[in-house]
């Protein structure tokens, strides 16, 4: 693991950097700076984020982006405003690295732990935020469990919501999310449930022609998944590669002051395309689909 002046860390697999975490983000406010990971790649060096593409520069590799908190955007760019559409509002967030509390490589993998703020435009504090970050590989591929708790320090309480909480039909984004590059468009969708925007389970994965990433909710996440699965999620395949566990997709969530909500997800990386089996494989689950 190297933690570099730039304001980045870059963990490596057998001479293979595979994920770097810009901890520091240079981006303009419009496109609520926050850290993100770019680049992520598989164990053969295959790249599978893009950050700042021209359609939507705000997307950042794989971060953590929620566009309305309150009435803060934490995703960048424009705000959905109901009746009115996207806006370009004076409300885009930051989210700022406050410290590192742990940085440990072992045998068996990275393990990474840090504190963050979540300030409005204004600078006035928002959020604040414990996050923890574990890396681990086998042969098959590579894993980043990202597990965080964010905590409402003000007098108020805050929603929690997407643009389709505010009206737009389809548009539940917000979440852990994940913008692949370019050679990974029109790729696969493969899922527990339903392979469709909105559609709900454990897990859903992407797979390109040479690579394939699967995400996992973990226990503790807003609406994690007990039967029937609940956990809704966000996919583009035509227009870009794109997927998020999004559980505030359909319904906002209230975080009252002084309470805190926790989000736990995986994200498995690996090479090759994946048919459903591979793809359950690598997510942790059963295959239920061909077993049935």
């Amino acid at each position: 693991m190297d933690d570099r002046s730039d304001g980045s860390l870059v963990v490596s697999i057998d001479g293979v950097a595979v994920l770097t975490y810009v901890y520091r983000s240079p981006v303009a406010q419009q496109e609520s700076p926050r850290p993100y990971f770019h680049p992520l790649t598989t164990l053969g060096g295959e790249t599978v984020t893009q950050s700042r593409p021209a359609d939507h520069p705000w997307h950042q590799g794989l971060s953590l982006a929620l566009p309305h908190v309150g009435h803060t955007n934490f995703w960048g760019g424009p705000t959905y405003v109901r009746d009115q559409g996207y806006t370009q509002l004076p409300n885009n967030g930051t989210v700022t690295h406050r410290g590192f509390t742990a940085l440990a490589a072992t045998d068996d993998g990275v393990e990474v732990e840090e504190m963050l703020q979540w300030t409005a435009q204004d600078g006035s504090l928002v959020l604040t935020e414990k996050r923890r970050l574990t890396i681990t590989a086998d042969d098959a591929a590579w894993t980043l469990l990202f597990e965080t708790v964010l905590r409402n320090p003000t007098a108020s309480s805050l929603r929690f919501g997407s643009p389709s909480t505010e009206g737009r039909d389809n548009a539940g984004y917000g979440g852990l999310f994940w913008r692949g590059p370019e050679s990974m468009e029109r790729g696969t969708v493969h899922a527990e449930g339903d392979e469709s925007m909105g559609s709900r389970g454990a897990w859903m994965a992407y797979s390109g022609d040479r690579a394939t990433v699967a995400m996992v909710d973990k226990k503790g996440s807003p609406r994690h998944p007990e039967p029937p699965f609940s956990t809704p999620w966000f996919v583009r395949t035509d227009e870009y590669a794109g997927l998020c566990p999004a559980p505030f997709f359909s319904e906002a969530l209230d975080v009252a002051p002084g309470e805190k909500v926790r989000f736990g997800y995986a994200v498995v990386v690996a090479d090759g395309a994946s048919d459903f089996g591979r793809a359950s494989a690598l997510a942790g689950h059963p295959d239920e689909k061909e077993s049935s």
